[in-house]
C-alpha cells in the first residue's frame, strides 16, 4: 500500500434549538466519524443580544445554538473533552465573549488551555460586506480582534483567533479576484493592527501570522476555483515574506478550512445540489499543495430549510468516500506543470494584486468599507452574476435549463424533508435564562460589568475583563451591551445606491415592459413614483436577495425605501407609513418568518395601512407559505423563483390588486386590440 497523506479534518456546521440538543447532536456526529466540531450558533447570540430581547423574538435556536452564558456553553460541550477536540467557532462580533466563555468550560474540565486547538472566525469585515451580524463600528471591532489575537498567542498558541473569511464574500456576489483581493486586505488590516498595537513584540509576529487562518468558499467552478486556491497560496506567501518580514516557511504556510458554496444550491431539483457539493469539494482537495485543512459540506437541502442529521451525515459520508475508498491521498499534487492551471492562476493572481493596490491606495479595508467602495462592488457583481442567470448565459441545471423533471422521493413529503425547530425550544431557553439570571451572584456579575466598560475606555487588553464576566455569570446580552455604551453601533453601508444597471431596459423586453408597468400604475395611482420598501425584520443579515431586489426595483422605475438589516417590525411599519409606500417587501432567510411577518400586517392594519400589499422572499417551506398567504401575505418568493424582473412585474401586480386597477397584461391587451 502507498503511503497516504493524513486526511483534511471533516465537520459538520451544525446546532440548533438549544445546548442539550445540541450537545446530542455534536456527540452523534462524532460517533459517526467527523473528526472536528463547527459550531453555528444563533443570530441573537453572534449579534450580543440576550434571547428575551426584543429583537431576537422567532431567532432564537433558529440557525444555530443559544448560548447566553457560561452554564449554556458547558451544557454545549459536556462530555466532550476540550482539550481533545478540534472545534470551530462561527462567530464574530462577540468572539471574545466566545472564546472566553469556551475557555472557562475548558478550565473547568481541567484542561491544560494551552493545548485548546480550534478556531474563532472573528472576522467582521465581511461581516460588514455580507453576513450583517456585526455590532460594533470597525475601529473598536479591530481592537477586539487585536486584544484576541495577543491574548492566545501567549496563552492559547495552538488556537487561530482570526479565519479570514472569503466564503460569505462569494455568497454576495464577489468574482474569484475580488474574493482573494478583498480577504487579503482584510488580513493585512489584521496584521498591520496587531504589529502596530505593541502588544506582540516583533519577533513574535511570525507566531501570529502562524495562527492566521482562512475560511473560503469553492464554488461549481472547480478548475477555476481550484486556481483561486493555488493564488490564494502564493500571494499570502509573498504578503507574509515582504510586508511582514517572516523568514520561517512553516510559519507562512497558507493554512485554510473551506465550506463549498451554498449560493449555488438550487431548490428546483434540489437532489442535482448532491453532485455540485462533490464538485466543489474536489476544488479545495484535489491539488496537494492547495488543500484545505479542514473541510464542512452543505446539506442538499439548504435551500429548502434545516437539513437534518440525516442529511448533515450524508454531506460527511461524501467526505470520508473521497478521503478513504480513492486513492487521492496517495499522490503529490498531480496539477503541478499544467499549463492551464499555471495560465489561470496566474491571471487570478495579477488581478487579485491589482484591486489590493486600490484597496490598499484608500488607506486599507477600513476605509474601504466605510465608503461603501467594497459593498457597492459586491452588490454589482451579484446583480451581474443575477442577470446572467436571467439571460440564460450562466446555466443552472433543473432552473434555467433542462428543467422538465420526473417526481423526486427526496421531496414528496415537503414537511419530513427538512427538519423544523420546535418553538417550545425558545420557551425553554427564555425559562433557562431568566432562572441563570435569579440564582447568580447579581453584585459579582454587575462588578464585573462596570470592570469591563472601565477597560474598554482605555488601551488595555479586554481578554481578562471579558474572562472576569463569564466567570461571574455575565450574560451574552449584557457583556455586548456594556462595550456598546462604550464603542457605540454601526449601521454599515448597504451599497445598492451606487450599485450600477446590471440589465439594460431593452425595447420590447421583460425590464422595459415592467418599466412601463410601473410608470402607469404610477400614474393612474396620481403619484410620482411608485413607492417599495424593503425590510429585514429581525436578526438575519444575509441581505443579498433583499440589495438585488433594491437594485433591480430601482431600475424599472421605483423608488425604494431600504435602511438595511435589523430592524423591528414596529421600525419597518413606521417607515412604511412615513414614507407612504406601495407594498412592503420582507426578506427573512433565518425561518423566524413565522412570528416576524404576522407581525408587521398586524401593525400595519392597526395602523390603518389597508391598500398596501405585504409580499415576503426567504428560505420558507411550502405549507409555511400557504399559512403566510392564509394571514395576508398577497405573495411568497423563494429561492426557485430565480427571475428578478418577473418578480418585480409581480410586485406591480399585487399593487394595482390591492388598489382595485385592472391587471396590467388586460390593460395592454386592451390598448393594444
Amino acid at each position: 500500500m502507498a503511503d497516504r497523506d493524513r486526511p483534511w479534518l471533516m465537520r459538520t456546521y451544525a446546532g440548533h434549538s438549544t445546548a442539550s440538543d445540541s450537545n446530542a447532536l455534536y456527540r452523534r456526529n462524532l460517533a459517526k466519524g467527523q473528526t472536528g466540531l463547527s459550531v453555528a450558533f444563533d443570530l441573537p447570540t453572534q449579534t450580543g443580544y440576550d434571547s428575551d430581547h426584543v429583537l431576537a423574538r422567532g431567532e432564537v435556536g433558529r440557525v444555530g445554538v443559544p448560548v447566553g452564558h457560561v452554564g449554556d456553553m458547558r451544557t454545549l460541550f459536556d462530555g466532550i473533552p476540550l482539550e481533545q477536540t478540534n472545534t470551530s467557532m462561527t462567530i464574530n462580533a462577540t468572539a471574545m465573549w466566545l472564546l472566553a466563555l469556551y475557555q472557562v468550560v475548558a478550565e473547568e474540565q481541567g484542561a491544560d488551555i494551552a493545548k485548546l486547538t480550534g478556531t474563532t472566525q472573528n472576522d467582521i469585515v465581511k461581516e460588514y460586506l455580507s453576513r450583517g451580524t456585526h455590532v460594533f463600528p470597525p475601529g473598536p471591532s479591530v481592537r477586539l480582534i487585536t486584544d484576541m489575537i495577543a491574548y492566545t498567542v501567549g496563552n492559547i498558541p495552538k488556537w487561530n483567533p482570526i479565519n479570514i473569511c472569503s466564503y460569505h464574500l462569494q455568497e454576495a456576489g464577489a468574482t474569484p479576484v475580488q474574493e482573494i483581493a478583498y480577504s487579503m486586505c482584510t488580513a493585512i488590516a489584521v496584521l498591520d493592527a496587531v504589529r502596530d498595537s505593541g502588544q506582540v513584540p516583533a519577533e513574535r509576529m511570525g507566531e501570529v501570522v502562524a495562527r492566521i487562518s482562512f475560511f473560503v468558499n469553492a464554488g461549481v467552478r472547480f478548475i477555476e476555483e481550484m486556481c483561486k486556491m493555488r493564488a490564494f497560496n502564493l500571494l499570502w506567501e509573498k504578503v507574509t515574506r515582504e510586508r511582514y518580514g517572516i523568514e520561517d516557511a512553516k510559519q507562512r504556510r497558507f493554512r485554510y478550512g473551506v465550506q463549498v458554496n451554498s449560493l449555488g444550491l438550487t431548490e428546483a431539483q434540489p437532489e442535482n445540489n448532491v453532485q455540485r457539493i462533490v464538485l466543489e469539494m474536489l476544488a479545495v482537495t484535489l491539488s496537494k499543495d492547495a488543500r484545505a485543512r479542514a473541510v464542512q459540506l452543505p446539506a442538499w437541502n439548504e435551500a429548502l430549510g434545516l437539513p437534518r442529521p440525516w442529511d448533515q451525515q450524508w454531506s460527511l459520508r461524501i467526505q470520508q468516500v473521497l478521503a478513504y475508498e480513492s486513492d487521492l491521498l496517495e499522490y503529490g499534487d498531480i496539477f503541478n506543470g499544467s499549463h492551464v492551471v499555471e495560465a489561470k492562476t496566474r491571471e487570478l493572481l495579477e488581478g487579485a494584486e491589482a484591486e489590493i493596490a486600490k484597496v490598499l491606495k484608500m488607506g486599507g479595508v477600513i476605509p474601504a468599507v466605510e465608503s461603501g467602495y467594497l459593498k457597492s462592488n459586491l452588490v454589482a457583481s451579484h446583480a451581474e452574476r443575477r442577470a446572467r442567470i436571467e439571460a440564460g448565459q450562466d446555466k443552472i441545471v433543473g432552473v434555467n435549463c433542462f428543467d422538465t423533471t420526473e417526481v423526486s422521493p427526496l421531496t414528496a413529503n415537503l414537511d419530513d424533508a427538512i427538519m423544523v425547530v420546535d418553538p417550545a425550544s425558545e420557551r425553554s431557553v427564555l425559562a433557562s435564562l431568566e432562572k441563570w439570571r435569579g440564582e447568580r451572584d447579581e453584585a459579582a456579575a454587575q462588578q464585573a460589568l462596570a470592570e469591563l466598560k472601565a477597560i474598554a475606555a482605555t488601551d488595555e487588553n479586554l481578554m481578562a475583563a471579558t474572562l472576569a464576566c463569564a466567570r461571574a455569570g455575565v450574560t451574552t446580552g449584557e457583556w455586548s451591551f456594556a462595550l456598546r455604551e462604550v464603542f457605540g453601533e454601526y449601521r454599515a453601508p448597504t451599497g445598492v445606491g451606487g450599485a450600477p444597471v446590471a440589465v439594460a431596459a431593452e425595447p420590447g423586453g421583460e425590464l422595459a415592459q415592467v418599466r412601463e408597468a410601473v410608470a402607469a400604475t404610477a400614474a393612474e395611482l396620481g403619484t410620482g413614483k411608485l413607492r417599495l420598501l424593503v425590510g429585514k425584520p429581525g436578526l438575519d443579515g444575509h441581505s443579498n436577495g433583499a440589495e438585488q431586489i433594491a437594485v433591480r426595483a430601482r431600475d424599472a422605475g421605483f423608488e425604494v425605501v431600504y435602511q438595511g438589516i435589523r430592524l423591528t417590525p414596529e421600525q419597518i411599519v413606521s417607515a412604511a407609513v412615513a414614507e407612504d409606500v406601495h407594498c412592503v417587501g420582507l426578506s427573512i432567510l433565518s425561518g423566524a418568518h413565522p412570528e416576524l411577518v404576522p407581525d408587521v400586517i398586524q401593525r400595519l392594519r392597526r395602523a390603518g395601512v389597508e391598500d398596501v400589499p405585504v409580499i415576503v422572499g426567504g428560505i420558507i417551506p411550502a405549507a409555511d407559505a400557504e399559512a403566510l398567504k392564509a394571514g395576508g401575505v398577497a405573495a411568497v418568493f423563494t429561492p426557485k423563483d430565480f427571475g428578478i424582473t418577473t418578480i418585480i412585474g409581480r410586485i406591480v401586480d399585487e399593487i394595482r390588486l390591492a388598489n382595485r386597477l385592472q391587471p396590467w397584461a388586460a390593460t395592454t391587451t386592451s390598448a393594444t386590440s
